[in-house]
């Protein structure tokens, strides 16, 4: 994976095959932040990136700008990947080892953007669950927008808050805002 633009831009990060990822795509990942390139000035959020895998989506971020991120992830290997990447770096990213679920029922954290790449696999309840626990625990700050990349074949146009979907390739990104 590369970090498309900004500060590390065209710089190739390279991850343990043994993560147990699927990192969003160069051309969905740039895509994506064109889009929020027009809602928002990078040096002005705050992030966080749930099932945050390799961390591919934070160092885009920190190239960008931002200096508020956190990356939640249970696994123990993408949190120690994404800790060192950060690190070498010097990129403002702080990691919570954790269930995401488990997290969002919790966490007093409130964010601008919060991105959420679950399992593609995901039964359409679990993906329901995500911003339903968001909205529900008020994580978002005004005008805030939750993400959640998905599989084209998942719609989830009839959740609560869910204002459009982008597709691209197979990957789809779902926005959702405050009401």
């Amino acid at each position: 994976m590369r970090i498309i633009s900004g500060l590390y831009k065209s710089r190739k990060i390279t991850a343990p095959k043994t993560l147990p990822v699927r990192p969003t795509t160069d051309m969905a990942k740039e895509s994506l932040f064109n889009i929020i390139n027009n809602q928002y000035y990078f040096n002005d959020v705050s992030v966080i990136d749930l099932f945050a895998g390799t961390g591919n989506i934070s160092y885009e971020f920190a190239s960008r700008g931002t200096e508020q991120i956190t990356c939640v992830d249970q696994d123990f290997g993408c949190v120690k990947f994404i800790n060192k990447t950060a690190e070498a770096f010097k990129m403002p990213i702080e990691t919570i080892k954790s269930d995401v679920f488990k997290f969002l029922e919790k966490s007093p954290l409130k964010a601008n953007i919060i991105f959420a790449d679950p399992p593609y696999d995901f039964p359409i309840e679990q993906f329901s669950k995500i911003p339903e626990l968001i909205f529900k625990n008020n994580m978002l700050l005004e005008d805030g927008l939750l993400i959640v990349e998905h599989s084209k074949h998942t719609d989830l146009s009839e959740l609560d808050n869910f204002s459009y979907s982008k597709g691209y390739g197979g990957n789809m990104f779902s926005f959702f805002e405050i009401v």
